[in-house]
């Protein structure tokens, strides 16, 4: 009378083949699937990684067509716009000759007595300096700049220029950038390039400094010398004051304050000029911890400025039919979106797959010989790094995966849209190591684990090492090689992120503060002041002196900082990374 229960398949038993056992289920219902579902949804996304692949590769030939014409045939800036070199005489009249400038330094968390204490001691040698601390973090770094620009002794200023805290401009920056500012009073920005001084510190740094090498040599150039028009750099520029404010001044919707004021300040027919030769001294962060949060902000900022602009930027009366295309099309949607999105889903995701699913074809054209040139070209503003163009990819396709992340946060305003973390830097005066040992607080096994392992980064290197088996045993294409790498290129960055920073006045355990500020810090800002392009035109000369506003020295204004580390810990991603360089005979290590 009892009745028997036997299993079931998940398999109906229409079906003539199947397996009572979960992995024959699943290649069963795989079979099933994969030629109605499957390879017609892989090959839509073969179809669109190929059209971003072609939009790639036409913005980055039309600009490597444009430097090429900028560097034999086109006018210096100097002979383009007009320029007079500012004379000493200029200087002895004082200000009566010379435009007032505002210097501001936006800083965050400097102790508040170092701070006060160089102020006055350049106070007493005649320089106008001051310093302002904010009750809170409001806005961030557009809060803090728009801040600074409220007092009154700004009413007597026609330009502003700013300088991150680790940047280190050259005595004679003002005397090369205001000319143009003076004598054109159509352009509203001037901007310098970056110049790295730890490039060389870790192979870290040197896929950096070729990422932004190509930015400032060929993107910025390019919108200088075409539109007149490029996305402000957040510092090492020079503004007309005038223009901020008919752009509607600093605002703080977005993580790009920097480019949201290019934008408006263009829509409204200001020009801007890059100028290449004029170089400003600059740190890049040598942790992947400080560089992911970096990467975070640049890449979520734009594209949720891009969502926000878009119809603003269309409607617009001021500018013309070419600028607006150019805006919308070349500067956000194909460098700021697709870039970043091509390079994911295409080679860590969609190419992988398509390994899996050989019934999908992949041209060789778009897999292998258009991202080669895109690669060669995107190799042109730092030769000296050729030699690393093989690393350079492999780290720029892990890092697609954090831009692609943020640039849809950026795109959907998820949560995290305005996330800003300080990007921490070692600084020279870092490299000193004494007494840090006896500073050093005690941090948990688990958070030391949860800061160094990223899952994420690991979960691809098992998705891509699994691929990689499968075209080595069954594949055609040998792709697998470059699957291979590409594990170890994930795998390293998922054990690679670093958190061995103590800030300067960061409260430890017992509630007091962990550190005190060393006196190669106060140093350091000693020498960044008389470094200071005001310092050149404020000091006392002949019988007057020029006020330049070396303004808003402070410890909440937001940005870059120079902060304090007891103990410099080695970054799990360069050093290993460094190590499997080496290993290659094609990278020294850091």
């Amino acid at each position: 009378m009892g009745e028997e229960v036997y299993a079931k398949s998940f398999i109906p038993e229409a079906f003539p083949v199947y397996a009572t056992d979960v992995a024959g289920q699943f290649g069963v219902l795989w079979e099933l699937i994969k030629a109605p579902v499957i390879v017609p949804v892989l090959n839509l996304c073969v179809y669109i990684c190929l059209a971003m692949s072609i939009m790639v590769f036409m913005e980055r030939l039309y600009m490597g067509v444009v430097i090429v014409l900028v560097k034999l045939f086109w006018k210096k800036p100097e002979k383009r716009y007009r320029w007079e070199p500012m004379r000493d005489a200029d200087l002895e009249m004082g200000s009566a000759n010379f435009p007032m400038v505002l210097v501001q330094i936006p800083m965050f968390n400097e102790k508040e007595d170092m701070v006060e204490r160089e102020c006055l001691r350049w106070a007493s040698k005649g320089i106008n300096i001051t310093y302002q601390i904010r009750e809170t973090r409001g806005g961030y770094k557009a809060g803090a700049l728009k801040e600074g620009l409220k007092h009154d002794y700004v009413k007597d200023c026609e330009y502003v220029v700013i300088f991150d805290a680790d940047f280190r401009p050259e005595p004679d920056f003002l005397r090369r950038a205001v000319p143009f500012l003076i004598h054109n009073s159509n352009i509203a920005l001037v901007q310098a390039r970056w110049r790295f001084v730890n490039a060389d510190e870790c192979l870290l740094t040197r896929m950096q400094e070729m990422s932004l090498d190509y930015h400032f040599t060929v993107e910025q150039e390019v919108g200088s010398a075409t539109h007149a028009f490029f996305g402000f750099n957040g510092t090492g520029g020079i503004w007309r004051i005038a223009a901020i404010n008919e752009a509607g001044g600093w605002k703080d919707r977005t993580t790009v304050e920097d480019m949201d004021l290019a934008v408006r300040a263009g829509l409204k027919g200001w020009k801007f000029l890059y100028l290449g030769d004029l170089q400003v001294k600059s740190e890049l962060p040598s942790t992947f911890k400080a560089f992911r949060f970096q990467q975070h902000r640049w890449s979520c900022g734009p594209a949720n400025l891009f969502r926000k602009m878009m119809m603003e930027i269309a409607l617009n009366k001021k500018v013309t039919l070419y600028k607006k295309f150019y805006v919308i099309y070349s500067f956000f949607f194909v460098r700021k979106i697709i870039a970043h999105m091509f390079t994911f889903f295409f080679y860590c995701v969609v190419l992988p797959l398509t390994i899996l699913v050989p019934e999908v074809y992949v041209p060789k054209w778009g897999a292998i010989y258009i991202p080669c040139i895109i690669t060669t070209l995107n190799s042109v503003g730092t030769p000296r790094s050729f030699h690393l163009l093989f690393y350079w990819v492999l780290f720029e396709n892990v890092m697609s995966f954090h831009r692609t992340k943020a640039t849809i946060i950026g795109l959907l305003e998820a949560k995290r849209v305005n996330e800003w973390v300080v990007t921490e830097k070692l600084g020279d005066a870092l490299k000193n190591k004494s007494n840090s040992k006896s500073n050093k607080p005690k941090i948990s096994l688990s958070k030391l684990l949860g800061d160094r392992i990223q899952l994420h980064e690991l979960g691809f290197a098992a998705f891509l090492f699994v691929c990689g088996c499968y075209d080595f045993l069954y594949g055609k294409n040998n792709y697998f090689i470059y699957l291979f790498l590409q594990v170890i290129t994930f795998t390293i960055a998922g054990f690679g992120s670093s958190s061995g920073d103590i800030k300067s006045g960061e409260k430890n355990s017992d509630g007091n503060k962990s550190d005190e500020r060393s006196d190669s810090d106060v140093n350091f800002l000693r020498r960044k002041i008389e470094n200071m392009p005001g310092n050149a035109l404020g000091m006392e000369s002949g019988r007057k002196t020029v006020k330049t506003g070396a303004e808003e020295v402070t410890r909440l204004l937001w940005v870059v900082t120079r902060v304090v580390w007891v103990e410099r810990i080695r970054d799990a991603f360069s050093s290993i990374f460094s190590a499997f360089s080496a290993s290659m005979a094609i990278s020294r290590p850091c």
